[in-house]
């Protein structure tokens, strides 16, 4: 990590504006817990139940990791969380990377990610790596069952 670092938190604002928050760190595993109290804050905001509220830290963990093992050196890592709905919570998390990197669904991680997550992906570019995930509230996925 570099001798200085940013840390930079954007909500959308004004009429109209899709509810998101987007936040940008350095692409340094010491950062993930501040992306898994955003996430528990963000879901409690949403009243998510505590059981949600875990699985989606899980998730933001596994997500943050996946991404990090890609992340060129001195990079920032984006998270932008979708709140546009009350019954779920919608994030995506990338960083910049200096090779392609194809998506690994064997890994651990993924795994975990993909049984707590409603929907997750994982996209890949010549210069890009981001996970995207949805996890829903208990209310939701007791409403579908």
């Amino acid at each position: 990590m570099s001798g200085t670092s940013s840390l930079a938190v954007e909500g959308a604002q004004g009429a109209g504006a899709q509810p998101t928050v987007e936040i940008r760190l350095p692409a340094d595993g010491a950062y993930a817990s501040v992306l898994r109290t955003l996430a528990a804050g963000l879901a409690a905001r949403l009243d998510f139940t505590m059981e949600d509220i875990e699985d989606l830290r899980m998730v933001v963990s596994e997500a943050a990791s996946l991404v990090l093992d890609q992340a060129a050196a001195d990079t920032v890592l984006t998270c932008t969380f979708d709140l546009s709905q009350t019954d779920r919570l919608s994030l995506e998390i990338s960083t910049d990377t200096t090779a392609p990197a194809s998506a690994d669904y064997e890994n651990f991680g993924w795994q975990v990610l993909a049984v707590l997550a409603e929907d997750a992906a994982i996209e890949t570019s010549a210069t890009r790596f981001s996970v995207r995930a949805t996890v829903l509230s208990a209310i939701e996925r007791d409403a579908g069952a």
